[in-house]
């Protein structure tokens, strides 16, 4: 029986250490909360978030400044679901999930849980780990390729297990329809701007749009849903 992940998170705050590298131009300072089932993970993630300039730990006497959390986990359990359900539902939009395997059916939980980052446990070094708290950050999300991949077969399999002849549904316009179509294919804002011919604020707004109207988490879950209403 899994013991919650939430009763086993320890958390870290920054005060001094090594800076190198640069988080970017001119970027805000990101506040991030480490949760983990074991104290290797959350030390290693500490250690390799707590070097780059931005970027600060939290410790508990200040959550409401976390801007970005951060789930290490072997596979995706309950407990690591409810963890998900509760920070997202919470207010906390900017989650990434570190993860070593995942089934298909657990990938389609977790980005309807609202996760918009997920990293490969064996890939998440220091620049990985970096680049997706800032994309989390962000709003962008970040899913490596292969998983990307699946999530398509896999709500394309739910697509053709439906009956042939369905209407398509309305309620996305022609613009957020592209948009989105684009957001699958993996290109961020500004590459997605410069497909469209759009500036990256349009593109912005056109995604916070349609997410605040339908009641979606962020970027992942958006595709997910247009993918599986027939959408895109």
């Amino acid at each position: 029986m899994h013991q919650a992940v939430d009763q086993r998170v320890e958390t870290f705050r920054l005060d001094h250490g090594p800076r190198i590298g640069a988080v970017g131009r001119s970027a805000a300072r990101v506040v991030v909360e480490i949760h983990a089932t074991d104290p290797i993970s959350r030390a290693g993630a500490a250690h390799h978030l707590c070097q780059y300039p931005g970027i600060t730990l939290s410790d508990e006497e200040r959550p409401d400044s976390v801007s970005v959390a951060v789930v290490i986990a072997e596979t995706v359990d309950d407990s690591v679901l409810q963890t998900l359900r509760r920070l997202t539902r919470g207010g906390l939009g900017n989650v990434v999930l570190v993860v070593a395997r995942m089934r298909e059916f657990q990938l389609l939980e977790v980005v309807e849980c609202g996760v918009g980052t997920i990293l490969w446990r064996h890939e998440a070094d220091a620049a990985r780990l970096l680049q997706g708290v800032l994309a989390a950050a962000r709003g962008d999300g970040n899913l490596p390729t292969d998983l990307l991949g699946r999530l398509l077969t896999q709500v394309g399999r739910m697509q053709r297990s439906a009956a042939e002849g369905t209407a398509v549904p309305v309620g996305l316009s022609e613009r957020e329809t592209d948009v989105l179509r684009l957001v699958a294919d993996g290109l961020d804002t500004s590459e997605i701007a410069a497909r469209l011919s759009y500036s990256e604020r349009t593109v912005k707004n056109v995604l916070h749009g349609l997410t605040s109207r339908l009641h979606l988490r962020n970027r992942a879950h958006a595709v997910a849903y247009a993918l599986r209403e027939g959408y895109i």
